[in-house]
């Protein structure tokens, strides 16, 4: 169940606060903690830093959190690094907006069938173990 929709205002604010900071410390609840929650952590990061910083700070708290919770293998740098650099474009220029808007405004980002990513990589270059452990480049045109 999407526990972020139709959010607004101070509630969404804390909301969002929360989910950062418990993302920031592993502490984030498995449950709640769904494709959407990812973007919007990758969102919240890019509130803060530029795009290489931000990367690299969400990057490292995804992957101790993963590791907290027993599925360390589940962690893939391209996925992180495709949905961080397809958020920062849509950022651009637009810092400091809220979370509902951002969201209303970018709903191909939590697309699940097809989701974004597919248009851009085929199953099995998304799938290889090389894709996984480092960022490689699509291979497919969208």
């Amino acid at each position: 169940m999407n526990k972020l929709a139709g959010q607004t205002g101070t509630y969404a604010t804390e909301r969002v606060e929360r989910i950062f900071a418990e993302f920031k410390s592993a502490t984030v609840d498995p449950a709640e903690f769904d494709h959407e929650a990812h973007v919007l952590v990758a969102w919240r990061y890019l509130q803060d830093d530029d795009l290489l910083p931000a990367i690299q700070k969400y990057s490292e708290a995804l992957r101790a959190l993963t590791v907290k919770l027993g599925v360390a293998g589940k962690y893939h740098e391209t996925i992180t690094w495709f949905y961080m650099i397809a958020v920062s474009e849509r950022i651009v220029g637009k810092r400091n907006a809220d979370w509902p808007g951002f969201k209303a405004a970018n709903e191909d980002l939590f697309a699940r069938k097809p989701s974004l990513i597919q248009k851009y990589y085929s199953d099995a270059q998304l799938m290889s173990e090389h894709a996984r452990r480092v960022f490689v480049l699509p291979d497919l045109a969208a």
